[in-house]
């Protein structure tokens, strides 16, 4: 069975990349959005493997949207264009499985926070 992803991201062409690169490697991308209110919506309806969060939401802080989706179980992978230093242990308080920066974005890079859950299913 295919790893899930939910990709949020506020920058569309962020988003359109995220989507392509992750299925070009056989990740299900289960949805794109681009707000923390989506983001709760679409990881409830779709129950993603893990949501690939954005830190820097335009409609909300991206931290905020981690606390609420790791309240309801959720998995989550932290991202930005700025580097995990900057953000002063806020990815470990809210959760976050991890921190990828987003110029190092791969299936195989998101799916290494995953590798001792997935066993084998993950090259």
């Amino acid at each position: 069975m295919p790893f899930r992803v939910l990709v949020v991201d506020d920058v569309a062409a962020f988003r359109d990349l995220a989507r392509r690169l992750l299925a070009s490697a056989g990740v299900q991308v289960v949805g794109v959005v681009g707000t923390g209110v989506e983001a709760v919506a679409a990881a409830r309806a779709d129950r993603p493997d893990v949501v690939l969060l954005d830190v820097q939401l335009t409609d909300t802080d991206g931290f905020a949207v981690c606390r609420a989706l790791r309240a309801e179980g959720f998995e989550v992978v932290l991202c930005s264009v700025r580097d995990e230093r900057d953000f002063a242990g806020e990815v470990a308080e809210c959760g976050a499985r991890g921190f990828l920066p987003k110029h190092q974005l791969s299936a195989a890079a998101l799916l290494r926070f995953f590798a001792g859950d997935r066993g084998n299913e993950i090259g």
